[in-house]
Parts: C-alpha cells; structure tokens; sequence
C-alpha cells in the first residue's frame, strides 16, 4: 500500500500497482452532515424502520458521529447513504389509469452519488459496546430486479462490526434477500489494538473481483458475483433485537444508550482507476 495525503487529513493506504484519482470524499470538516452528500435512510424493505433516526449522527471535531439513545420509547441509531434502494421506499395508494391496481413499489428517489469500479475507503473507530452494530457497504439500487448482478448489482460488505474491536467476513450478497439470494464471504478479523484506536477499511472493485483491506492489508478477494452497475455508499448503525420476531431492542441495546456509546466517523473517499 502507499499512501495518499489530504491536507491537515489522515492519509489514503492505497493498493500498489494502480493509479488512482479522488473523485468523492467527506471530511467531515463542517459542523453538521452534508445532504449535498448524504441523506438518512429511515425505511427498509417497504417500511417505516423504528429504530432509525434521522437526529443519530453530529459532525464534531472532524468527526461523524454517530451515537445510540432513546427516542419516543425507542433505542435508535442512524444510516447515511448515499442513494436510494427502490424497495426500501413504503408504497402509497396509486391507481393505473383507470385501474384499481398497486404496484409494490414506493415513490424513487435521485441519488446523490453513485460510482461503479474504483476504490473505496473510510476511516472510522468502532463502537465500544455491545448492543448495537456499525458498517461501511455498498448497494445497488435495484438490487435484486434480476438474476444477473453485472445488470443489478451486488450488496457490498466492506466493515461489518458486530462486538467491540472486531469485524467480520466481508460480504457479497446478490439476488435480492429472498428465495434467490446468494452469498459469499472472504477474510475479517478480531483486533489486538486498543479499541479506541482508528482502523482504515478499503475495497478495491475490479470488473473481476472485490479485494479487500483492513489497515493497508489484504483481508480477502472475492470473484463472484460481481456487480457492474454503479452503487451508493453507506455508513450505517443500527441496534440490536429489531431483527428479532418481537422487534425489540435487546438489554445490551438498552445498555449501550445508556452509556451514551458513540461510533466515529474520520472521512470516506472514492477513487478512480486512471
């Protein structure tokens, strides 16, 4: 790897043996988010999520960051995203012409940003305790609108972390999330480091395959299933038990609101292969 500086900014660890340009990033320099760049995402899968918030991430300090509490009864985080997936959006009544028909899709929405190959990056200090989870991932959106992910695309697990000072398996998921779904996984890792400390993750999406890098390291390649359709970038959290049959949040949810448990974002950057 060899790094690329930003002024006044922690360096870039790019991979050897490509050129690259910086084509989009967030410092997070100012003193709220950006929606020139980002916006909340607040529905999953056709509904309203209760656990998102659009109130969860302050820029401070340079940093994003993200936190976790109690809002209107419920322990709640927030995702930034770049775009929009088409199946996330709730449906409203609409009619076809003249026809009592309703499609199952909600109102589309423009995205911000959307890129296809290239490198990908954020700098981020994991969260501290259990009872909720952070990540940095791609998606599609139409994901799952066909069977081919080169004309869809792919979901894109860059960080996933699950428990303090670890991450796990970097994912592809294609297909969409029902009957057709499928997954493959490469690499992660439990961190010897103090778990206050900045890890840097990167992906480096080829039209053949996804590498992957924790630190300026390899963490594992992937070759398929690979999208080659333009995706938006996410930095997400989300509290734990909502995916639960009772749509809960858990005691260590609980917990870690109240201990007022943050997750910081340094920058997030986007480069071209030239």
């Amino acid at each position: 790897m060899y790094q690329y500086h930003v002024d006044n900014h922690a360096p870039s660890l790019l991979p050897e043996g490509f050129n690259f340009k910086l084509v989009w990033s967030d410092e997070f320099d100012g003193d709220r988010i950006d929606d020139q760049k980002w916006n909340y995402r607040l529905n999953m899968m056709g509904k309203r999520h209760p656990a998102w918030t659009d109130k969860g991430v302050k820029v401070e300090n340079g940093f994003a960051v993200f936190s976790v509490f109690e809002e209107n009864g419920e322990i709640v985080s927030s995702q930034l995203q770049t775009g929009h997936n088409f199946m996330d959006q709730p449906t409203e009544r609409t009619m076809f012409g003249h026809d009592d028909l309703q499609w199952q899709i909600g109102k589309l929405h423009e995205s911000k940003f959307l890129h296809l190959y290239g490198y990908y990056e954020c700098r981020c200090r994991l969260q501290q305790k259990n009872g909720w989870w952070s990540a940095f991932w791609m998606q599609s959106p139409i994901i799952g609108a066909s069977l081919d992910p080169k004309k869809t695309g792919s979901e894109v697990d860059i960080m996933e972390c699950f428990k303090p000072n670890a991450v796990v398996a970097h994912n592809v998921f294609t297909g969409g999330y029902g009957l057709d779904m499928q997954r493959r996984s490469a690499g992660g890792m439990e961190f010897v480091t103090p778990p206050e400390m900045f890890h840097t993750f990167g992906l480096l999406w080829l039209p053949d395959r996804y590498v992957f890098y924790i630190d300026g390291k390899e963490d594992g390649i992937i070759t398929e299933n690979v999208s080659a359709t333009e995706e938006f970038i996410l930095i997400s959290t989300e509290t734990m038990g909502y995916r639960h049959k009772e749509h809960r949040p858990t005691k260590e949810a609980i917990d870690a609101a109240r201990t007022g448990d943050t997750f910081l974002v340094d920058h997030v950057r986007v480069f071209d292969l030239i």
